[in-house]
């Protein structure tokens, strides 16, 4: 059992253990955020332009059994507000990463060492 915890407590001390811990609580507060713009600012303006409606109340009733059609809408939109979210964050960090990287390769060299390099290399030509 000792020998359990010992590779237990060396399996949460890696990183790749923390940084997943770190990324579903920063997803959790995201997914708040999220939620909080679809509910309180996007959807009272689409239940505006369709005259409105609010998707919550839409339920189809079949015998005994309530269908939330509405819920389930309420949803699918929130999906797609995240994943749209998600998209756009996700482009313009690989587009500031691929402008940092463009940055880090090409280090200006000195103008005395780039004629250095042209002579060296014309004299290796004869």
């Amino acid at each position: 059992m000792k020998k359990f915890l010992e590779e237990f407590k060396k399996f949460i001390a890696k990183g790749n253990v923390l940084d997943l811990a770190i990324a579903v609580v920063i997803g959790n507060a995201f997914n708040k955020i999220v939620s909080s713009l679809v509910d309180d600012i996007i959807m009272p303006l689409v239940g505006v332009i369709i005259g409105g409606i609010h998707f919550e109340g839409i339920k189809v009733t079949v015998g005994n059994a309530s269908i939330m059609v509405g819920s389930f809408i309420q949803n699918i939109v929130d999906f797609l507000i995240v994943a749209l979210t998600i998209f756009i964050v996700v482009k313009i960090f690989n587009k500031l990463s691929k402008k940092k990287e463009e940055k880090k390769e090409e280090p200006k060299k000195p103008d005395d060492i780039k004629l250095l390099e042209e002579i060296r290399d014309l004299l290796k030509d004869k």
